[in-house]
Formats: C-alpha cells, sequence, structure tokens
C-alpha cells in the first residue's frame, strides 16, 4: 500500500505523516517516509524549505532529501526515475512508503504514473537563456502561439514551465499536455489531504517566513552561494532563497524582502491548494493520522 501525505506548505503535513508512521508501527507494520518537496531535495537548503532535521524526524528513514547539488536542476522526470524503483524496493521489503510533500506535479508523477515527452538539451538551454533575457510573459506568449491549452493551464509566472512546455511541442509537434490526467492511481494508494483555513493558514505562513531570517536564513544563503547558488537553474529560484539572494545583493531591504517571500509564499500555497483540489482524497479524521490509518485498517 502507497500512502500519500500532501496538501499546501504550512499544514502540517511532515508532522502528520511522522504520526502516520507511528500508528502504523503499532499495529506491526514498517514505514518509511518518501519527500515529495522538489526543494528539500538540495542539501544545505533547510531553512525555507522546512526541513526536518535529523532529530526531528523521531528515526523514521526519510528519502528523497539532501540528494541533489544546488547547481544541478531538479526535475519532475528524474525524481520520478529515482522513486519510482524506491517505491517498488521499499513494497517488495514490506514497507509502507508514504509520500509527503507540496509539489504536485511530483507526487502526481508517481502517483499517476506520468509519462513525460521528449527533450532537447540544446534547444531547452536556449529558451532558458532566453528566459533570462526576455522573461516568463515573453515566452508565455510564444507558447500561446504554439498551443494555446497549455498557455491557458500554465500560470505565466512559472518561467520553467512555460520553457518546458515550448520545448515538448517544438520537439514532438503535439500539444503539451499539462493538465492533470484523470486516471487512477498506478497502485493501491489512499491520500490524505490535509487543508486549513484560509486566514488561519496565511498567519501560519507569515509567521514561518519571519521564522526564517530569525534562523538564520541570511548565513545558510552565503554558505550556499560558496556552493554555486547563484549558478543553478532551479535552486536559487526558490521562494525565500531568491529574495534572499536580492537581499545580499542590495537589491531589496530584508523588510522588503522579508515581505516579498511572505506574498510569493500565500501566492504558492493557493496554486498548491487548487492542484490538489483534482485528487480524490481521502479526508484525514479530525483525531489526525493515527484516526486515518485506523480508517484504512479497519
Amino acid at each position: 500500500m502507497l500512502l500519500a501525505v500532501v496538501g499546501a506548505t504550512g499544514v502540517g503535513k511532515s508532522e502528520f505523516a511522522l504520526d502516520a508512521v507511528q500508528a502504523l508501527r503499532e499495529r506491526g507494520i514498517a514505514a518509511e517516509i518518501v519527500n515529495a518537496d522538489a526543494l528539500q531535495l538540495y542539501r544545505g537548503m533547510d531553512i525555507a524549505t522546512a526541513k526536518l532535521s535529523e532529530a526531528e524526524r523521531r528515526g523514521v528513514p526519510h528519502h528523497m532529501l539532501d540528494v541533489l547539488e544546488v547547481t544541478e536542476a531538479s526535475t519532475v522526470a528524474g525524481y520520478q526515475a529515482v522513486t519510482e524503483p524506491l517505491i517498488g524496493r521499499l513494497e517488495r521489503d514490506g514497507v509502507w512508503p508514504i509520500i509527503v510533500g507540496g509539489s504536485g506535479l511530483y507526487v502526481s508523477a508517481v502517483l499517476f504514473g506520468f509519462s513525460f515527452p521528449a527533450r532537447d538539451p540544446a534547444l531547452r538551454t536556449r529558451l532558458e537563456r532566453e528566459l533570462e533575457e526576455q522573461g516568463a510573459d515573453a515566452l508565455h506568449e510564444r507558447l500561446r502561439e504554439l498551443d494555446p491549452q497549455a498557455a491557458a493551464d500554465i500560470d505565466r509566472a512559472n518561467g520553467r514551465r512555460i520553457v518546458r512546455a515550448i520545448e515538448a511541442v517544438t520537439v514532438t509537434g503535439e500539444p503539451f499536455r499539462a493538465s492533470l490526467p484523470s486516471a487512477e492511481p498506478v497502485r493501491p494508494t489512499r491520500i490524505a489531504h490535509l487543508r486549513a483555513e484560509r486566514a488561519e493558514l496565511v498567519e501560519r505562513l507569515d509567521r514561518r517566513v519571519d521564522g526564517f531570517w530569525q534562523s538564520g536564513l541570511l548565513e545558510e544563503v552565503r554558505m550556499l552561494l560558496d556552493r554555486g547558488l547563484d549558478r543553478g537553474t532551479t535552486a536559487r529560484q526558490a521562494i525565500g532563497y531568491a529574495q534572499a539572494l536580492q537581499q545580499l545583493r542590495g537589491e531589496l531591504t530584508q523588510a522588503e524582502a522579508v515581505e516579498a517571500t511572505k506574498l510569493a509564499t500565500r501566492k504558492y500555497a493557493r496554486r498548491q491548494v487548487s492542484w490538489f483540489k483534482r485528487y480524490t482524497a481521502d479526508e484525514p479524521a479530525p483525531d489526525g493520522a493515527r484516526a486515518w490509518i485506523a480508517s484504512i485498517l479497519g
């Protein structure tokens, strides 16, 4: 059985999943956690990704954490290629994998078995350069001419997704399938979709962002710069890290960087809520993970 704990940032997915592992262990079932947060894949990106420390993981094995350097690109296809066999191995060993994270495409790629169009590295490099030079709006207009439906489905601010869509349409000559397939999960799966009231979530997210700077985000970013953060295509654009970089460059004051991070975090949370509404998800019982596991096992 594959379990998935999904939802917007800040709703408590990590603690819920750990509670679920404990509840399974009490019934004699081994379980381990598989990260599905695209930014927690990166070594050293801990504070603004709210990555659990070793002590906070309660001795539960966590997979797909700290597997990339900040100079490497994080891709859904790459994540899927590693995670699929990992889940298969855990299941063969009698361990229940629990996918935990809010990166919708990453979760969906594993749950629903996405297939990905062919790639053209040279074209991708050129498009990424144009993204840097022209901005996401210009490339979004180009995508609208190539594939209006894909352009309608993809946020104008999501430059990397726009680049991927243009690449796929150009290589295949066919429309880019940007929406979540309606197919059932590829293996027996139960999904817990955690939610929070909007006002409560916004307050929680704002406090979390304030905590990033209080916990030393600027020092973490300085360390990551030594590892090549400013040369990465994915990591340097991450919420919190991008704004901290702007502060270090003198482009934003700390107050402006914090406020920009809060705004970006709220927008990201809204996109996550919209994404996971597409799932036919289990509603966690009011009593939390323990009651959820009881409802699965009977």
